[in-house]
């Protein structure tokens, strides 16, 4: 699927219409009404947003996991109450976003009850951003971190082979006079669906993102997807972050470190089969001044020395045009959404 940026010969939908095109596309696939809702909705703010790589672009990798039986798309989540601050769920080996939606009002209580609230979410498949999984607590005037582990990308700083996934760190807090401080990185040099989209445009990478199959330094991302593996960002501070989400993401939740799911009987399957830990804190608990306030002094004082762009600028920047304007799509990707919707 061509990235969006044939302006020549793009067309303009709305957020609904898109969001409705690909429930379609995800029922027409084999999930449930409520799974492709939950998706849909995922990857249609996405690609409003303009995070390009976790928008459009992914759905042929949904559509192929799907139709390869490696996940299971009509996946009841199982919400399980552990502890007053602690929340557990089993996917049944279906998506992500479904299971944290079904615990999501188990876990607001228990963190404005409690301060602080923890969902383990195990036996997952997460193929998204993950900045959309933390944002809405933001706008609820909660604080939230959640991290991710994925397949089998990275070589950990100072080893020969890969073992960690592209693993990323999601936050975001509120603030008083704007939209939430939101940030959302990969701890590996560059995500793996920058890497995917860098190949089909034919462009060549940064030096320091990654190895070729022999495990020498290539700007090739074609060399990287073909045998090679990525690089942690900031050699052993992304290193031990990586490690520190496999801990958090796989073994304290019960599901998948990134090197423990084989996926060969299963041609076409995209999706890491891992888990996710979130931590929901309700900064309300905490004594003096509100939370958003302070955290709005802190913006104040970073454009105070210079700062022109905090994380999640651009995309609230383009959310607003997105909103205003309609979404832009070449037409080769609308036809081609249109396409797998059997349309």
């Amino acid at each position: 699927m061509s990235a969006p940026h044939d302006h020549a010969v793009s067309s303009t939908v709305s957020l609904d219409e898109l969001t409705q095109l690909l429930e379609r596309i995800f029922t027409r696939h084999g999930t449930s009404a409520e799974v492709a809702r939950t998706l849909a909705t995922n990857c249609a703010n996405a690609q409003r947003d303009g995070a390009h790589s976790h928008g459009v672009f992914r759905i042929p990798g949904y559509v192929s996991t799907l139709n390869s039986g490696w996940v299971n798309g009509k996946a009841v989540p199982k919400v399980e109450d552990v502890a007053s601050g602690f929340v557990s769920v089993d996917a049944d080996n279906g998506f992500a976003q479904p299971a944290l939606a079904a615990a999501r009002p188990l876990l607001v209580e228990k963190a404005r009850s409690a301060g602080i609230a923890v969902l383990a979410i195990r036996n997952s498949h997460h193929f998204a951003a993950l900045w959309p999984d933390v944002e809405p607590f933001a706008d609820e005037g909660l604080v939230a971190l959640s991290v991710v582990n994925s397949m089998t990308c990275v070589v950990p700083h100072g080893a020969d082979r890969p073992l960690f996934g592209t693993n990323p760190i999601a936050f975001a807090a509120p603030r008083a006079d704007g939209a939430p401080i939101v940030f959302d990185l990969a701890t590996s040099a560059i995500a793996h669906g920058d890497v995917q989209i860098a190949a089909r445009k034919g462009e060549k990478l940064p030096a320091g993102m990654g190895v070729d199959s022999l495990g020498q330094p290539t700007c090739d991302p074609k060399a990287i997807l073909e045998g090679g593996a990525l690089l942690p960002f900031g050699g052993h501070k992304g290193s031990a972050l990586s490690m520190m989400v496999e801990l958090l993401a796989a073994a304290l939740t019960g599901g998948n470190f990134s090197f423990e799911f084989d996926w060969k009987n299963h041609p076409g399957a995209k999706t890491p089969w891992t888990g996710q830990l979130l931590i929901v804190i309700d900064p309300s608990k905490t004594a003096g001044q509100s939370f958003a306030e302070r955290s709005q002094e802190l913006v104040r004082q970073m454009h105070g020395v210079g700062l022109k762009r905090l994380p999640g600028d651009r995309r609230h920047l383009q959310r607003a045009k997105s909103l205003a304007k309609g979404i832009e799509l070449d037409q080769q990707t609308l036809s081609q959404l249109r396409e797998l919707a059997g349309e």
